[in-house]
């Protein structure tokens, strides 16, 4: 435990509005302590949780965000901003391989395969639980890669975790390290799997976010939209003179002995204690000055992140004037016959993301990209062409009927150059040179990018990270979010324990639907398997 040192008059700079920044500077004045200024080079704030409505009124998200926590405090954040101004809604997850749905978690659900390619996924993870496998155990397994086949086997890192995971993060599983697992990869073991698939069983609602909150209004953004008038921005995100929030001003130096920060108006401030959310890589590489060592600067260069295109498409209804709408949430696509390795349903989580619920519908398609997986987009020069791309993919994957493309009405894209965080073999090595070399000199790096581990990098865990870095420099008290640990680094086969949620939404509601219609004669048992 630290000794709280930020008293009195001691002045906290923080750059970023983002979560951990917007965090940060909520915990200050909820603790009383004003001497703090919160810089931001947009002219809003959110960072990579802001929405944004279109021309033709839908509204987007930077990515696939739900609002779940594992925090009260959090909880009791969102319950102050937003009221009752929210949606709750059941999770519905799915999988989409060989043109069918495969309900989430795929590896619990794998009897909904081709026979011979679930044979191969249960003998698989057979042979790896047994240790007789390509690794033989998660002890043994030196990076992600070995992780996977060392858990899953053969037939599920062939057919879903590898290609998945190339997809998402952009890089190969082995650049990647285990540590970084935890909540973010339901892994099983071959009795649950073998019951699933002998008896039939639907195995579904892993997770910690079966169920969620959405902002009933505005998309993700408008909750940290809300921070802003606590901080002293007026109710419609802009400055005023009493403003804790520096908007349009970005961090152009840090000189490390001086402790004086430089932003893009000509301000220079003094500080006691500076929390930056800025990449790490970038904060070392291009905004420190005066004596910092090669090795600071080497160690945070060699951090490896992926970037990532999020393309909004915009539908006029397939049921014109209502009808029963599709109840996905989101899906995941590992296939190689469409670019995005997510595509969510955003109008499903309230219903007003779209101009309107009963004629319209919007599907936001995530896509990453690095120099190890190329887009045609060209690090973002290009967005129509990654558009057009998903467009076809859309189609390919079942999620855009024959014809359908007439009905777009909406073409959205955002293109993030830092997207994820890549949990590389080497990143904890690095982040305990940089960190405490710069925590020795008032510099607190923290946040998504900040931090730079992805399995502490959810919206709730980087607010957290802001209240708890106030709570460690004005209190005392130790940061515990930067430090999580799961179980499943230890034994992956321990992390097998997830029980479905009472209030799971990874299917149900579809496959409730379906088998009544079965029993009604309307549909048969196969195609209640494949269909979407």
């Amino acid at each position: 435990m630290d000794k709280g040192y930020l008293a009195g008059d001691a002045r906290f700079v923080i750059v970023g509005a983002g979560p951990t920044g917007l965090g940060a500077g909520y915990r200050l004045k909820e603790l009383g302590h004003t001497n703090f200024a919160l810089y931001e080079a947009q002219g809003r704030v959110g960072g990579l949780s802001q929405s944004f409505t279109d021309d033709a009124g839908f509204t987007w998200d930077i990515g696939g965000h739900v609002m779940f926590s594992h925090y009260t405090y959090y909880d009791k954040c969102f319950e102050r901003l937003m009221g009752e101004e929210f949606s709750l809604i059941d999770r519905e997850s799915w999988v989409r391989m060989f043109d069918r749905w495969v309900p989430y978690p795929f590896q619990n659900n794998i009897r909904y395969l081709p026979r011979e390619v679930a044979l191969e996924c249960i003998t698989g993870l057979m042979r790896a639980q047994n240790g007789k496998g390509k690794v033989r155990s998660v002890a043994d397994a030196a990076n992600f890669g070995e992780f996977i086949d060392a858990v899953f086997g053969e037939g599920i890192a062939r057919w879903f975790m590898r290609p998945y995971n190339f997809k998402v993060w952009a890089h190969p599983p082995e650049m990647m390290n285990k540590q970084w697992i935890g909540e973010r990869v339901a892994v099983i073991d071959v009795e649950r799997a073998l019951r699933n698939l002998v008896l039939e069983t639907d195995d579904y609602g892993w997770g910690p976010n079966n169920r969620f909150k959405f902002p009933l209004r505005g998309g993700t953004g408008e909750f940290y939209k809300r921070f802003g008038p606590v901080l002293g921005l007026s109710d419609e995100g802009h400055e005023t003179p009493d403003s804790h929030v520096k908007l349009n001003r970005a961090l152009v130096s840090i000189d490390v002995d001086a402790r004086i920060a430089e932003f893009s108006d000509g301000t220079r401030e003094r500080y006691d204690a500076l929390l930056s959310t800025i990449p790490l890589d970038v904060l070392c590489r291009d905004k420190l000055r005066g004596e910092v060592p090669d090795a600071i600067r080497e160690a945070a260069a060699g951090l490896l992140h992926s970037a990532g295109y999020m393309v909004g498409i915009g539908l006029k209804s397939r049921v014109p004037g209502g009808g029963t709408p599709d109840t996905k949430s989101w899906m995941y696509f590992p296939e190689d016959n469409c670019p995005f390795y997510r595509v969510t349903y955003l109008s499903n989580y309230s219903p007003h993301m779209t101009p309107d619920k009963d004629n319209y519908y919007s599907l936001l398609c995530e896509v990453s990209e690095s120099t190890l997986k190329p887009t045609p987009g060209h690090a973002g020069r290009n967005p129509d062409a990654v558009v057009d791309e998903v467009i076809t993919g859309l189609e390919k994957a079942g999620l855009l009927m024959p014809g359908e493309r007439a009905n777009i009405v909406s073409r959205w894209c955002y293109y993030a150059d830092y997207s994820y965080p890549t949990p590389s073999v080497d990143r904890d090595a690095r982040l305990a040179v940089v960190i405490p070399w710069l925590e020795a000199r008032g510099i607190y790096s923290r946040g998504r990018f900040g931090m730079w581990k992805y399995e502490v990098a959810n919206t709730d865990h980087s607010l957290m990270q802001g209240v708890e870095l106030v709570n460690r420099l004005l209190l005392g008290e130790a940061e515990t979010t930067i430090g999580v640990v799961y179980k499943v680094t230890a034994d992956g086969r321990q992390a097998a324990e997830h029980e479905r949620s009472r209030v799971a939404g990874s299917g149900e509601k579809r496959l409730a639907r379906e088998k009544a219609l079965h029993a009604a004669g309307s549909i048969g048992e196969e195609e209640i398997a494949v269909r979407g």
